[in-house]
């Protein structure tokens, strides 16, 4: 099994198990900021604070993604391994938020597809 860096979208050789699995991708991201945003609203402990949280936690997982993750070619640029890393942890948050907010079947489910789907990414094509 070979572990290599998918590239930006627009240079990808696209299989149907990796179109299947950007699509994936996409839904897990945007499941991501949906996740962060019911546990801020969840956890707050009066008004100003769940707002902060909702709208402040995804805000910073979507600037992470921008700055290290995103498809199209990250601002930043890391080593192939830390690259899989954040994006596991980044996943793992979101799951961790899941679980706090208890919907641990859905921290779960989102944690297991995550990890194949990042699984897939890096080897697959």
């Amino acid at each position: 099994m070979k572990i290599a860096r998918p590239g930006p979208v627009a240079e990808r050789q696209w299989t149907p198990l990796t179109a299947v699995n950007g699509g994936v991708a996409f839904a897990l991201e945007l499941g991501l900021l949906a996740a962060l945003c019911y546990w801020g609203f969840r956890t707050g402990s009066g008004p100003l604070i769940r707002v902060l949280l909702g709208i402040g936690a995804p805000a910073a997982a979507a600037l992470t993604w921008g700055l290290f993750l995103a498809a199209g070619g990250p601002t930043v640029r890391l080593p192939l391994a830390a690259e899989i890393v954040v994006k596991l942890a980044v996943f793992a948050i979101g799951a961790l938020a899941l679980h706090a907010a208890g919907r641990s079947t859905l921290a779960l489910v989102f944690g297991a597809v995550a990890l194949v789907s990042v699984a897939v990414e890096y080897t697959a094509g």
